[in-house]
């Protein structure tokens, strides 16, 4: 089902309407990694240790099955050299353990979630340079499980906006001293890989991820991030090349060649607003690979020309009120998300209603401490139907496949 871009303004219009309602406050936690990033370590050659993770249990009430997962363990490792010079890493492991026989666990992965040097330049004025998160989305840069409600970080920046998505490259961020409360960033990044895009994951398994990318394609990428009061307000916009091969390798599979062959442009604006004990966000996003078609014929992945989704947030502190209990949140929330990882198709693409999603999540977020954080949470996830001719292996080799399904999550997560 095609969306035009008119609808596509109105729905994201319809959720900055519903934010406008209300106001939220919510209070930033710092981590090691924060303190070092924001130059609040006084001490030269100082080794700093931080992390985060979380586990859940998750119940699929369609098929009465559950599952016992840890989501993700992190540790960062950081060093100030000079009050100019700091380095930056954390190492990630999804999923449990990393097994030798990848038939016996598919799904783990242990991965370097960033590796970089930053420079800084003034005291509003930086360089990064190595495997760095650009600024773009909500969920992106500030992944950490304390700071997001529900145990899935939002399914529109899993599944059209990539989280957390990491590149090789160099980056420019910069605070205005005449505009208050005005940051941008600037980045030169490697580009996507078209052969690995997928029909129903768009670009997500594209990433380089500092996993021998090509950097024989480029992109580039800027953001731009305002404060007025109790609002932040941000939008980003990435343009990359996604063939990285050699010109006869392109000329023979049709695409272009270049450092920006075969083209993706991606662009995002965000808002949230920040008052006592409310919490108010939204995101829109959207994804255009200019060359579906040929990417099509040539690696036969069925990828959509247009993608877009966006998503809306309130949540509110029960405690706010209880100043004894200051030290400790239980915020309410509920949140709303629409995507279509198919809402333009290439000409020689088929169409799948499967991938136009919808989901409701509410439920509640507790930190009894500063760091530490004890989630709930139900999903009603509504899909449109499937397309039968795309099916490998149909009922009853395979599961029935539901337009509706319902989860409930139990999970904890941590940040130091």
């Amino acid at each position: 089902m095609q969306v035009t871009l008119s609808q596509l303004i109105a729905r994201f219009s319809a959720l900055i309407i519903i934010i406008s309602l209300s106001n939220f406050a919510v209070g930033q936690i710092i981590t090691r990694e924060d303190s070092l990033n924001a130059n609040l370590i006084a001490k030269d050659r100082t080794t700093v240790i931080s992390g985060y993770g979380e586990a859940r249990v998750q119940y699929d009430l369609r098929y009465q099955t559950g599952e016992a997962d840890l989501t993700r363990n992190v540790l960062f490792l950081g060093h100030k050299f000079s009050n100019k010079i700091s380095f930056f890493s954390e190492m990630e492991l999804e999923h449990g353990f990393v097994a030798t026989n990848s038939e016996e666990n598919s799904e783990a992965e242990l991965s370097m979630e960033q590796l970089f040097l930053k420079f800084n330049i003034t005291p509003n004025h930086y360089f990064t340079a190595g495997l760095f998160i650009p600024r773009m989305g909500i969920i992106n840069e500030n992944h950490l499980p304390t700071t997001f409600n529900g145990n899935d970080r939002p399914f529109v920046e899993q599944m059209i906006l990539p989280s957390t998505w990491r590149e090789i490259g160099i980056g420019f961020y910069g605070t205005s001293s005449r505009i208050q409360g005005f940051n941008y960033s600037f980045s030169l990044l490697n580009g996507l890989n078209s052969s690995k895009f997928a029909m129903g994951e768009g670009i997500r398994e594209g990433r380089g991820l500092g996993n021998k990318a090509s950097a024989s394609n480029i992109a580039v990428h800027a953001a731009a991030l305002q404060y007025i009061g109790n609002w932040r307000i941000q939008g980003s916009y990435y343009f990359g090349g996604s063939a990285g091969l050699t010109k006869r390798e392109a000329d023979s599979l049709q695409l272009s060649y270049g450092a920006f062959g075969s083209p993706v442009q991606l662009g995002e604006i965000n808002v949230q607003y920040l008052t006592r004990g409310f919490t108010f966000k939204a995101l829109g996003t959207w994804v255009n690979v200019m060359d579906a078609r040929e990417i099509n014929r040539a690696y036969a992945n069925n990828v959509a020309e247009q993608m877009a989704g966006a998503y809306a947030e309130a949540s509110y502190n029960i405690l706010h009120f209880f100043p004894k209990h200051a030290a400790r949140t239980l915020t309410v929330f509920a949140r709303y998300e629409w995507m279509d990882l198919d809402m333009k198709i290439a000409s020689n693409g088929i169409e799948n209603d499967e991938f136009n999603k919808q989901f409701i999540i509410a439920g509640l977020t507790y930190h009894p401490v500063n760091g530490v954080v004890i989630k709930a949470d139900y999903v009603h996830r509504t899909t449109g139907e499937r397309n039968e001719a795309l099916i490998v292996t149909p009922f009853p080799n395979a599961l029935p496949f539901f337009t509706t399904n319902d989860f409930v999550n139990i999970g904890v997560g941590y940040s130091f």
